[in-house]
C-alpha cells in the first residue's frame, strides 16, 4: 500500500477518465484516448488473433501510426504470424513492434523448450509476460481487445482500468459476439485461418486446442490445466468495481 494510504495517480486517473469517456466505446473511446488522453504515450497491445481485425482497424481508422505490440513467444501458429503480416498491410498499420523472450533468458529457464508442459504458467510469464513488461517502458497507458462475453472470468472487464502502474483502456469490453461479427462484415475484415476449424481464441501451438459447440471462445486455451489467462492482464492488476460501466 502506498505511503500514507495514497491512492496511486494511475488509479485516480482511471476513475476520472471512467467518468469523462463511460458511455463512449469503439471508435469515439478510441479517438478519446490516442488523440486527447494520451498522444504519443499510448501503445496497443494485439495478439493478431481471431477477434484482433476490429480492435486494429478502429486504431488504424483513428490513427495508422499508433504503437501496436506484437508479443511473439516462438511458439505461435504460422498462420497467426501470416495473418499479422495480412493485417499489417490490409490496415496500414506503420508502427507494429514485434517483441519475445530474450535469447538469455531462454537460455537460462527454457533451454530445452519443454517449460510449457513443464510449468505453463512459468513459460507464459517467460514468453509473453516479461517481454511485454519491457515494451511498454515509457507508456502511460495501453488498449488491449479484452471483452466481458469471451469467458467468465472477463465478464466484469471495465473500460478503464489499471496494471503495473499504468492506465489499462478495454474499447470492446461491452461490445458481444453478434455486434464484432457485424463490424467484421461492415469493414469486410479478414478472419483469421484458423478461425474456421473451430480455434476461437488462439495463443500458442503448444496450449491451443479448438473450442467445443457452445462453450466460451476461451475454453480451448490451456484446456485441462485450470488456467485461463496468461498474466498478461493478471499482473499486479488494481481495479475497481466502482468504476466498471
Amino acid at each position: 500500500m502506498p505511503e500514507g494510504n495514497l491512492t496511486p495517480p494511475e488509479v485516480l486517473r482511471a476513475a476520472e477518465l471512467t467518468e469523462r469517456y463511460g458511455t463512449l466505446d469503439g471508435t469515439a473511446l478510441m479517438q478519446a484516448v490516442l488523440k486527447e488522453e494520451f498522444p504519443d504515450t499510448i501503445a496497443l497491445v494485439s495478439s493478431f488473433g481471431t477477434e484482433s481485425a476490429v480492435l486494429l482497424a478502429l486504431a488504424a481508422e483513428v490513427d495508422p501510426t499508433v504503437p501496436v505490440i506484437f508479443v511473439d513467444t516462438g511458439k505461435l501458429f504460422g498462420e497467426t504470424l501470416r495473418y499479422r503480416d495480412q493485417l499489417i498491410k490490409r490496415l496500414g498499420l506503420t508502427d507494429v513492434r514485434t517483441v519475445g523472450p530474450g535469447k538469455g533468458d531462454l537460455a537460462a529457464a527454457d533451454k530445452d523448450g519443454l517449460l510449457w508442459q513443464k510449468a505453463p504458467d512459468a513459460c507464459c510469464h517467460l514468453r509473453k509476460t516479461l517481454p511485454l513488461r519491457e515494451s511498454l517502458h515509457g507508456f502511460e497507458a495501453w488498449i488491449t481487445g479484452r471483452k466481458r462475453f469471451q469467458a467468465s472470468t472477463r465478464a466484469a472487464t471495465p473500460l478503464f482500468e489499471t496494471q503495473d502502474g499504468r492506465v489499462k483502456v478495454n474499447p470492446l469490453a461491452l461490445w458481444d459476439r453478434e455486434r464484432l461479427d457485424e463490424e467484421f462484415a461492415r469493414r469486410d475484415l479478414p478472419r483469421h485461418p484458423l478461425e474456421e476449424d473451430g480455434f476461437l481464441s488462439i495463443g500458442c501451438y503448444t496450449c491451443t486446442e479448438r473450442v467445443a459447440p457452445g462453450a466460451d471462445p476461451r475454453s480451448g486455451r490451456w484446456a485441462g490445466l485450470g488456467k485461463t489467462e496468461c498474466g498478461i492482464h493478471t499482473t499486479n492488476s488494481t481495479y475497481s468495481d466502482a468504476w466498471t460501466i
